[in-house]
Parts: structure tokens; sequence; C-alpha cells
């Protein structure tokens, strides 16, 4: 109050007014859990940092996919392929957590450059009158192979939304993608012939499968598990003929 008997302006000490709100931005600056509590706006960050944050993530899941096997269990199959069918409660291993944790968080950039970089190296081997199909061929199979599993398994009864299955199919085809990159390195060495490239477009098969199933069995009844995961095995065995025969 002023020497005159009349109240000053909420701006007329702005000095005190600061002072009393250091105290909250010092606190959450000293907490560094306040974020999960309030509101996150990447609006204001840096560029260079939300596509790092988005590399990161999509790194991430590249590596549980490549990595999906849990060996406290049976080749971490405990989840997918139990023996007692009146059994409904699955208890997934560390790794089937970390699986699960991570391609939940869906997004469609990871799958998209999976896509990409093996519809790419498939061109580079085709002929050249041929590339430009083969590209086309190899992204439209991948999007509508993991369009038509995912309608599968939301006919019987998956618990994923549409992007998420999507997501998941898209991560999974890495394994493959690195299967035809290492051929097309090879191809020039003792090791480029084709009873090489079927091992190791067998074991990428094998490997896309396995991190598809470990996913896909825990969202799916134990009594429709099977149908829910053979198309996967069609899909995945569609595209390493694709590899074999480019």
């Amino acid at each position: 109050m002023s020497a005159g008997g009349t109240t000053a302006p909420p701006w007329a000490n702005a000095s005190a007014q600061q002072s009393g709100n250091a105290r909250p931005v010092q606190e959450e600056i000293d907490d560094p859990n306040s974020f999960l509590t309030k509101p996150y706006s990447t609006l204001d960050e840096p560029v260079r940092e939300t596509i790092m944050r988005d590399v990161r993530s999509v790194a991430g899941k590249l590596r549980v996919v490549l990595l999906p096997l849990d060996r406290n269990t049976h080749f971490g199959y405990s989840g997918v392929s139990a023996t007692d069918a009146s059994d409904d409660i699955v208890t997934p291993g560390e790794n089937q957590k970390q699986v699960i944790d991570k391609l939940k968080e869906w997004d469609l950039w990871g799958p998209l450059l999976v896509c990409l970089a093996l519809s790419v190296i498939l061109s580079f081997r085709a002929p050249v009158h041929q590339a430009s199909a083969v590209f086309g061929a190899v992204f439209v199979a991948v999007w509508v192979g993991s369009a038509v599993v995912t309608v599968n398994a939301q006919l019987l009864g998956s618990t994923l939304s549409f992007f998420q299955s999507v997501c998941v199919l898209g991560y999974c085809v890495f394994p493959l993608t690195l299967a035809a990159l290492l051929i097309s390195l090879l191809q020039l060495t003792w090791f480029g012939v084709v009873w090489v490239d079927l091992i190791w477009v067998t074991v990428a098969f094998i490997w896309a499968c396995r991190a598809s199933a470990v996913f896909i069995g825990q969202v799916i009844p134990r009594e429709r598990r099977f149908l829910a995961i053979y198309p996967v095995f069609f899909f995945y065995t569609f595209l390493g003929w694709l590899i074999l025969l480019f």
C-alpha cells in the first residue's frame, strides 16, 4: 500500500513476485521426476533433440527385435506354445517384457525405414529394367501383408490396436533386411552361392517369426494363437522368397 492509502497495482512489486516464484521453479529443477506428473510438450525443444529421441526409440525397438529370446524359459516360447491349453495365465520373462513394453509404444517411422531399406536393396540386385517394379512389389508386399495379418489378429480377438500390430510386424522384418544386405555384400565372393543365401534367409526368417511370436502370443487367447501366428509364417516366407528370387 502506498503512502496515500491506495493499493499498489500487481505489477508494481515485480521483484517480489519473481523471488516468490523462484522457489517453485527451483523445486522443479531439483526434482528430476517432476515431468512425470506434468504435461510434456516438444514444441519448445530443439529439432536436433526431437530427431535424436526418435532415433533412439527406433534403435531400441530394433534391438529388442534382434534379441527376443528369454534364456530363463524354453527358448522364449513359454508364452506362445504351452502344452496346457487350460492355463491362460502366462508370465512372460524379462526379455519378453522388454519386447512387449518397447513395441507397444508404436510408431511407423521404423517400419517405414526397414521397408524402404529392403526395397532399395532388392531393387539394386534386380535387373535394371525390373528395378522399379521390384521396389514397388516389395514395398506393397510389406505393408499389405502387415495389414492382412493385423486384420486376421483383430478378428481372432487381439488386444492390440491396428497400428501397434503393423508396427510389430514391420520392425520384425529387420532380420530379413539384414539378410538381404548380407547377401548383396557377399554375392561377388565365394559365399555368393544360392545354398549359402538360403542359410542366411532361413536364419533371418526364423528370427523374424520368433520376434513376432513373442509379442503376438501375449495378446491372443491361447486357443487361437496358432491361427494368429501361422499367417505371420506365410508373410515372412513370401518376403524370404523375394530375397532369394532377386
